[in-house]
């Protein structure tokens, strides 16, 4: 019997694009999971999942037990997470994260310690709109929603790492374990690639996919997100820039530093 891997991924259009084509043709291989990010990165720390879209802040705690994927994932310049209010106001207060675990939660620590408020990401934007706190670090489609909601922009937290760091801003990426076989490891990953480029060059084949599992349905705002979450980091992972944001978790104390690689298997063998 072959084996059937746990695979979970986001309902974001970015990955139900990029992973249309494998679940097609590959539909019986895989149990799938379609979560939020930050429940991604819980189930993948409870050993819950063989493959999983994560943060990849979360990666410092998981790297022992997995490894990055070349391809499949978020990163980029212009991409960032961005922290809104209703109001403009100096960064402070309550501030609403998209999970503790998250990426976004991470780059909040260049603007300086926070009293945060963790909750599912389609509910920042509310929350802030309705006063029960004071800010909110946006992702996924709210980098397009929030001026026309009444929100304004406190800061671009991708921008604050780009000047920082001179490096695109790796914000998720897909994890495997590091326990399967690198034959397994590297088949899925070479499959990914080609479910990619599928996508990318045949974008309307999986757009009934794609939008029946959006927070957003509005088509523009879709398609917005594919053309900016898509690109050439999806197609390969900046290593560089995914050690340099793991030093900066390191550097805050939230995980020790670790030996693991980065990639889950080398593209060598």
């Amino acid at each position: 019997m072959a084996l059937r891997l746990t695979l979970g991924i986001s309902p974001c259009p970015n990955d139900t694009f990029a992973f249309h084509q494998l679940l097609r043709d590959h539909a019986d291989e895989y149990e799938l999971v379609i979560d939020d990010v930050e429940a991604l990165n819980g189930m993948a720390a409870r050993d819950e999942l063989d493959i999983a879209k994560i943060s990849v802040a979360a990666f410092g705690h998981l790297r022992e037990r997995y490894g990055l994927l070349r391809a499949g994932g978020a990163a980029g310049y212009g991409v960032g997470p961005l922290l809104v209010a209703r109001k403009p106001r100096e960064p402070g207060g309550r501030i609403a994260t998209p999970g503790e675990r998250t990426t976004a939660a991470l780059l909040l620590r260049l603007l300086g310690s926070f009293e945060t408020v963790p909750m599912r990401f389609d509910r920042i934007e509310p929350a802030v709109l309705a006063g029960e706190v004071d800010a909110g670090v946006l992702i996924h489609e709210g980098r397009f929603t929030y001026a026309d909601r009444g929100l304004v922009l406190l800061a671009d937290l991708g921008e604050e790492w780009e000047q920082r760091m001179r490096a695109p801003i790796p914000l998720g990426a897909i994890a495997m374990r590091r326990s399967l076989a690198p034959g397994v490891i590297r088949g899925f990953d070479e499959r990914l690639l080609a479910s990619i480029d599928f996508a990318l060059g045949n974008p309307k084949a999986g757009a009934e996919f794609v939008r029946s599992h959006a927070q957003e349905m509005d088509p523009h705002v879709i398609r917005q997100h594919i053309e900016l979450y898509v690109n050439d980091y999806t197609r390969a992972l900046d290593v560089p820039a995914v050690e340099s944001l793991l030093a900066f978790g390191v550097a805050e104390g939230l995980y020790p530093a670790g030996d693991a690689s980065v990639m889950a298997h080398d593209e060598r063998e």
